[in-house]
């Protein structure tokens, strides 16, 4: 077997695997969730939920792909010696591809909203349309080609990544694309701010309102929302972990990865909020809020149409970063399991997923009139993905490495001490992280 290859450092590493957790998520979906579910008090469930199931579950998937040096399940094999608990590793690995398919779609709304944005053409034509904004967004996704086509552009760039490798491809991307992201975040909040009528968004995100905490499904968001920001379930962090030297500690890159994701989320909320009050708008307005609401506001913004190509290119370079990372999961079991040449692997699987994401790019076309339990497609595969798919890794992950692996060889694994800390991370995985997923998983169900 060739030598695997290796992160070149610490540093690498840790911007590459805050890459993969920072994407749509963090700014898109988490803007919209926090909208829709109280602002402050789904921040502090969140904040509480990342801490407490989040950080455990990263840490012990890290360990899982360094012990395993291979892909996901190689990772459960090396665990358990064998058996069926290699299962998880592919329920991981297929959950990566199906959800990757749904989300090229997403990051494909985001490239053509860079694009309109960069040409002036979503300046100039959005509010000349009968129905504004809303009308412009209906009429891209009702075309049976636009969407695709955008789709198959952010897939292929993703592709164009992983084709380059762990140290020229993955992490060579992610040393330019996060600290750019991140003065781009930061310079957004900070002219957020300063717009007139922007602490009333300020304060939404950051004073809560604590009557939200008796509404079940505030819980249920919160908790899916750092599923799908983190990224955990989903293999990725147990594929990254495969390629991580033993001399890189695994529990304070882990607490850096997730404090790197949550800032992301927060100061992306603190550029999206203020703006939304101070201009009147509705944070509430849901998954419209980045494709309808904020273009209106950015065009009323002094040097909006700046700011609005801005916020659009940080949507669409972090949604790439999360790309890649899904499609390393899989590739990362073909090069490994199936003997297939990264390249290869990479186009092969990147087809598959073109054509597993294509129901959920016409969903608003094509599929128009396809309804599941009164849901379309899209709303589908988004609920499947955040309420079904995450929490179901999480809670195998937590259960196996909390249950079935010995504790001494979870915690070397890990690297973290035989005392009351290593304690703690073994009990959150044993305990509280199942449970919690567990409790909030049938809250939704039943909801």
């Amino acid at each position: 077997m060739t030598d695997r290859e290796q992160w070149t450092s610490r540093r690498g590493f840790i911007l590459a695997t805050i890459g993969a957790a920072v994407g749509i998520g963090n700014i898109w979906r988490f803007s919209y969730v926090a909208g829709e579910n109280g602002g402050a008090v789904f921040l502090g469930l969140y904040l509480i939920f990342v801490l407490l199931v989040g950080l455990p579950l990263v840490i012990a998937e890290l360990s899982l792909g360094r012990r395993g040096q291979g892909d996901a399940v190689a990772a459960f094999e090396a665990a358990a010696h064998g058996g069926h608990w290699r299962l998880i590793g592919w329920v991981g690995i297929i959950g990566a591809t199906l959800i990757l398919g749904y989300y090229a779609v997403i990051a494909g709304w985001t490239l053509k909203y860079v694009a309109d944005a960069a040409l002036g053409d979503l300046w100039r034509n959005g509010e000349r349309l009968t129905k504004g904004y809303g009308g412009y967004f209906q009429a891209f996704i009702a075309s049976p080609a636009e969407p695709v086509f955008y789709q198959a552009a952010m897939l292929g760039l993703a592709m164009l990544v992983v084709a380059g490798g762990v140290k020229q491809g993955i992490e060579l991307i992610n040393r330019w694309l996060m600290p750019i992201l991140a003065l781009i975040v930061c310079g957004l909040a900070g002219y957020a701010i300063t717009l007139p009528g922007s602490g009333a968004g300020v304060r939404f995100l950051l004073a809560p309102d604590w009557g939200a905490l008796a509404r079940p499904e505030v819980y249920a968001a919160a908790l899916g929302q750092a599923f799908f920001s983190l990224g955990v379930g989903m293999s990725i962090f147990i594929t990254y972990g495969s390629y991580l030297p033993k001399n890189i500690s695994i529990p304070s890159s882990a607490s850096v990865i997730v404090v790197g994701d949550t800032f992301f989320a927060v100061v992306a909320g603190l550029a999206i909020f203020p703006a939304v009050f101070a201009f009147g708008a509705d944070p509430a307005a849901g998954p419209e809020l980045a494709f309808v609401i904020l273009p209106r506001i950015f065009l009323q913004m002094p040097g909006g149409a700046i700011a609005g190509t801005i916020f659009f290119f940080l949507l669409s370079a972090a949604a790439l970063t999360s790309m890649v990372s899904l499609l390393e999961v899989s590739v990362a079991m073909a090069t490994h399991r199936l003997g297939m040449g990264r390249r290869m692997a990479t186009a092969v699987l990147g087809a598959v997923v073109f054509l597993l994401g294509l129901p959920s790019a016409l969903s608003f076309s094509v599929l128009d009139g396809v309804r599941i339990n009164g849901a379309g497609v899209f709303d589908t595969v988004d609920a499947a993905v955040s309420n079904i798919l995450l929490p179901l890794g999480g809670i195998l992950i937590a259960l196996f490495v909390g249950w079935r692996v010995e504790r001494r060889a979870a915690l070397i694994a890990a690297d973290m001490p035989e005392n009351w800390f290593g304690g703690l991370w073994i009990w959150l995985l044993r305990t509280v992280a199942p449970a919690t997923i567990l409790v909030v998983f049938l809250r939704w169900a039943v909801g």
